[in-house]
């Protein structure tokens, strides 16, 4: 049977081929799934052809319905790195280059550094600038995603007039009273818990009580404190090895921006008319604005991100906070629709201040055009966290399917940007978890199981922890219920298990992922999460309302029973099979 030509691909200085570190590149290669026994991969130096080369087998490190996965990690000798895939069934050997595909035998293949060698791929040569390095701290983080002005009221003062009795049910205008020292207030909840990182929602000055229409991006909104206030919030959180990340709208502004309100004033003589997408002049609001904004939302103009002007006053504010204040990132809100350049000289501007700053896209969708070293750290993981919903809350796919969509996310970026994805399961722009799984608590743990032992960095959305629920927004902003009568404290203890356990494992915050493809179907899902020493973790997950067999991984026999999801004991037999109750899930080790 001769090897499906159609379904390889590899692709040089993208995810396929890419600078892991100063001394690796890693080399991948999708083949037909179940077409290719064996893929190596012949590398060495051009100039020291063939003295230097050798014949590498590359690992089948991932699956899918239609594809198979190859990677092979490789430290070229002087930096430079000429290869061919060598692909091999019981029928045929293949060589494919970047000129296609040659049957040829390895020994009659162009010699490199000849007129005739121009169809080898090559990694020219490995710049230590070409390598992406998010900050290191980052996978090892615990996030905590916190709506301001819905998570507690600690400066009554500071409260709008139109403020509404604690625990009621938002409405799009609706105002609560949250402010930032309700956050320090509950700091040590917050660190009792396990949380090492904060992310909030935008906290600068603005009509909202969402803030993301920003009127003054050098203010704090005055119903949340000052500069002062955050300053103590920051240096408190940090005294608590607490990191703080901060949200900045820089793809739109408010409508009661000074520059945006001398443009309505002034039209086209404004001094601020090219700081925008203005359309015709003057601006008119309705029946749909005459400028582009955020959506067709007239109270949010698009700001020109190509002017100058509009450049340096945003890098400017971007810079601020990190030397004035000490935060540790940012989250870009919006960051699909920012031309690449801004963001290439955002983060110039940014590392040049905090190198370990964590910049963080906010991208729905397939982000590899942003994840290239150039613009961000990582992006929120919106792809992971559908995927769970599908499988879990949905049931829409099976174990396999939910298997071959995660192997399919995680070849798409480079595997330093999978140990910081910003991974989550719900958020301000989404129904809540719990809402999700209509109620029950037995799915919402599985999914929960699913995201602190996952590739990448957890976040936990404000209050999920004690069994808050909501719909779409605003319903999903309610404020925080703080009353221990009205929390599910069963839940908060199993959510601080968790996070112990994932911050006591180095294999489930900075290893790799395999799924057992034997043992991903139906309603389970079997995974693997191996650390660079070689520790492994092992996950099991039964979502469905009968008990199943498990066949672990021979190694992953008669290891230690680290965490248990359900109701019933485990009952593992004499051969390694292991019988998980309904909507259930295990650790080993």
């Amino acid at each position: 049977m001769t090897i499906c030509r159609e379904a390889v691909h590899h692709k040089p200085k993208s995810n396929y081929a890419y600078a892991f570190d100063e001394t690796t590149v890693h080399v991948r290669l999708r083949t037909k799934h179940g077409d290719v026994d064996r893929c190596r991969l012949l590398h060495g130096d051009k100039f020291e052809w063939p003295e230097s080369t050798e014949l590498t087998p590359m690992e089948r490190v991932h699956s899918d319905a239609h594809y198979d996965y190859w990677q092979l990690a490789v430290e070229p000798d002087n930096r430079r790195l000429c290869y061919a895939f060598l692909l091999e069934t019981a029928d045929e050997a293949l060589w494919y280059t970047e000129w296609g595909f040659e049957s040829r035998a390895e020994n009659e293949l162009p010699t490199a550094g000849t007129d005739r060698s121009l169809h080898y791929f090559e990694y020219p040569f490995l710049n230590p600038a070409d390598v992406h390095e998010p900050p290191e701290w980052v996978s090892d983080a615990i996030f905590y995603q916190i709506f301001p002005e819905r998570f507690a009221n600690g400066d009554r003062e500071l409260d709008p007039e139109s403020v509404e009795a604690w625990g009621g049910r938002p409405t799009r205008e609706s105002f609560f009273g949250g402010d930032l020292q309700g956050i320090i207030d509950n700091l040590d909840y917050l660190e009792d818990l396990g949380i090492t990182a904060l992310y909030l929602n935008p906290i600068f000055e603005s009509s909202s009580n969402h803030k993301y229409n920003t009127a003054d991006y050098r203010r704090i909104d005055p119903h949340f404190g000052d500069e002062e206030t955050l300053r103590e919030l920051v240096d408190a959180a940090h005294d608590r090895d607490i990191r703080v990340m901060l949200d900045a709208v820089f793809n739109h502004c408010g409508r009661q921006f000074a520059p945006f309100q001398d443009v309505v004033e002034n039209g086209a003589d404004s001094a601020y008319a090219d700081w925008f997408h203005v359309h015709e002049f003057p601006i008119e609001f309705e029946p749909r604005p005459n400028y582009d904004t955020f959506g067709f939302e007239a109270y949010m103009p698009k700001l020109n991100t190509g002017n100058p002007e509009v450049k340096e006053y945003l890098f400017d504010v971007a810079t601020y906070w990190i030397e004035e204040v000490g935060i540790d990132g940012w989250r870009l809100d919006v960051a699909d629709e920012v031309d690449h350049q801004f963001w290439r000289e955002l983060r110039r501007e940014v590392k040049a201040v905090k190198p370990g700053a964590y910049i963080l896209g906010e991208i729905w969708h397939d982000s590899r055009p942003w994840l290239r070293g150039d613009q961000f750290d990582a992006v929120m993981n919106y792809p992971f966290t559908y995927a769970v919903y599908d499988f879990l809350t949905n049931e829409s796919i099976d174990g396999t399917e939910f298997a071959d969509k995660i192997s399919r996310f995680l070849v798409r970026y480079p595997e330093q940007v999978n140990q910081v994805l910003f991974n989550l399961l719900d958020s301000h722009d989404t129904p809540r978890l719990l809402h999700r799984c209509d109620g029950d608590k037995r799915s919402l743990r599985l999914a929960l199981l699913l995201l602190f032992t996952y590739r990448g960095t957890p976040c936990l959305y404000y209050g999920d922890e004690v069994g808050m629920t909501g719909g779409d927004d605003p319903d999903c902003r309610q404020p925080m219920v703080w009353d221990r009568s009205e929390q599910d404290r069963e839940l908060r203890a199993f959510v601080a298990e968790l996070i112990e356990l994932r911050s006591s494992l180095p294999a489930l915050r900075g290893g790799t992922l395999r799924f057992v493809d034997e043992e991903c179907h139906g309603d389970r899902v079997v995974y693997r999460r191996i650390a660079d020493d070689g520790d492994e973790i092992t996950v099991a997950i039964n979502r469905g309302p009968d008990p199943v067999d498990v066949s672990l991984p021979t190694d992953a026999r008669d290891r230690e029973l680290l965490f248990q999801v359900g109701d019933s004991d485990l009952v593992q037999g004499e051969d390694g099979q292991v019988t998980l109750s309904p909507t259930s899930g295990a650790v080993w080790r």
